[in-house]
């Protein structure tokens, strides 16, 4: 048996998988984020690590027998977190997260120097590592002082599991300090945060092993034999692990809290001046270019908040058929936004109200605003030299068929559904941990899942879509100079 965390930032979700890659089963576990300033996100690393153990706990007691089989654990995560430990492997402050955007000043600071995207290949966002500890050095340098380790998200999970400080190439390549052709630390880049290599984890392969399973925890869950915990992967390589994407050219989109458009490749790629992200897969000598957006179901759940229902509700009432995008615009930037804009500054909004806008108009506006951003992604990689036939769907967003179809004419490729859309990460981690026992060929065993649904475009809104999106693209410079000019007199 075989298992996989994915350390999300609203929940996380744990999944057994038996030698055959078959779901034994899954547990989730909700998580909250402190918002405690505007444009600020925490959550405490010992929630974490409270919520998985609570969840694993529950399938030891639902499935001894497996539990007791479980040979290989793998992780996933959300990516660019700061988790600050001291010399005893104490948290220091919450760990502030991926869409944390207080760093703004700082990361542009660091992306003047040219050493960062010459080394990196790709653009130091305000969400990624190494801005946060420049903010901390200079806002709390007591703190600061006090860094023993800087662990991503889910490798802190592998400290509690393991005792081991290690990451992996997937998520080491979000934090601006990986030199990633190289696949290895950068001295000049840590050197450029006063800090140096002794603060960073040990590096491995997603599908190497990266410790041993702690014998107190194997005893609480009734493992009997050894466990080895795989290097493992950030959440989109995992996700990817798990929908297959590994060979050249295979892609998929995810509707989760962001939105990803990820494509595999076997040369490192870097296309820093359109936002993509060039990283290295969880897998040896590969990479992935990656286009993000910072909202896509974080945009449905907050409007379904406001409204007191549930994104489930909303997108059930739009019915299957597809319709001409209306006189509403949503803009999905309610975080600031990555790809292919870098604009910490910006944010969201609706236009084109009027007295006949309801509740569905509504919704759909906000769908195909998320679209058409992961559309400006699909541009940006066409741009960096990607070209995409189609794209599996996975995320929470997937079981919104409505979603999928509007997704299929804002991006003009046909969009697949695969069975069990929604496990991606966790099934990826699970593959990563079968394959740091058995040693097996990546390549062979993260096949593509079954498709149970494939949309196309539909010829006849083709026209509609994309006027609508050429609409979409006017607004953001508009909206930018709205959020500057605020901006400036507050």
């Amino acid at each position: 048996m075989y298992l996989g965390i994915d350390l999300g930032t609203s929940g996380a979700k744990i999944l057994l998988m038996d030698e055959d890659q078959s779901v034994v089963a899954t547990r989730t576990a909700d998580l909250t984020v402190s918002r405690p300033a505007p444009g600020y996100a925490e959550q405490n690393p010992d929630d974490w690590v409270q919520a998985i153990g609570t969840a694993i706990d529950g399938l030891a007691a639902s499935h001894p027998r497996e539990m007791a089989a479980l040979r290989g654990i793998g992780l996933s995560g959300q990516m660019h977190g700061a988790v600050l430990l001291d010399a005893g492997d104490r948290v220091l402050r919450p760990c502030i997260l991926w869409n944390d955007t207080r760093s703004h000043a700082e990361a542009a600071g660091l992306d003047g120097d040219p050493a960062f995207r010459r080394i990196t290949g790709n653009i130091v966002f305000p969400g990624f590592t190494a801005p946060k500890l420049v903010w901390l050095r200079e806002n709390e340098p007591d703190i600061f002082d006090r860094v023993a380790k800087v662990l991503l998200p889910k490798d802190y999970l592998r400290l509690w599991l393991t005792g081991r400080h290690v990451s992996e190439m997937s998520d080491a390549s979000g934090t601006s300090w990986l030199d990633v052709g190289g696949r290895r630390w950068s001295g000049e880049l840590l050197g450029a945060c006063n800090l140096d290599s002794n603060a960073m984890p040990d590096l491995v392969e997603g599908t190497d092993a990266s410790g041993d399973l702690r014998a107190s925890l194997a005893a609480r869950w009734g493992v009997a034999g050894p466990v080895t915990v795989a290097g493992g992967a950030g959440d989109n390589a995992a996700s990817a692990i798990g929908a297959g994407t590994v060979t050249p050219g295979s892609a998929f989109v995810s509707l989760g809290t962001s939105g990803v458009l990820f494509a595999a490749t076997d040369r490192f790629l870097p296309a820093p001046d359109s936002a993509v992200h060039a990283f290295c897969h969880a897998i040896p000598d590969t990479w992935h270019q990656m286009g993000v957006i910072l909202s896509a179901t974080a945009g449905l759940s907050w409007f379904a908040g406001l409204l007191g229902t549930t994104p489930q509700a909303l997108t059930a009432s739009l019915g299957d058929r597809v319709q001409s995008p209306g006189d509403v615009i949503f803009l999905p930037y309610l975080s600031g936004e990555r790809t292919p804009h870098n604009d910490a500054f910006i944010r969201g909004g609706f236009t084109g109200i009027g007295h006949t806008s309801d509740r569905d108009a509504m919704t759909r506006a906000i769908l195909e605003g998320v679209a058409f951003a992961l559309r400006d992604n699909l541009e940006a990689l066409r741009q960096a030299g990607m070209n995409l036939h189609s794209v599996t769907a996975v995320g929470g967003g997937v079981r919104a068929g409505y979603w999928l179809r509007v997704m299929a004419n804002a991006l003009g490729i046909p969009v697949l559904l695969p069975a069990d859309g929604d496990g991606g990460a966790a099934y990826g981690a699970a593959r990563l941990g079968m394959i740091a026992v058995s040693g097996g060929d990546p390549t062979t065993l993260c096949t593509p899942p079954r498709i149970v649904a494939e949309f196309e475009p539909d010829p006849a809104l083709s026209p509609d879509f994309e006027a609508a999106y050429q609409r979409f693209k006017d607004h953001y410079p508009a909206l930018s100079r709205l959020a500057r000019r605020e901006g400036s007199s507050s």
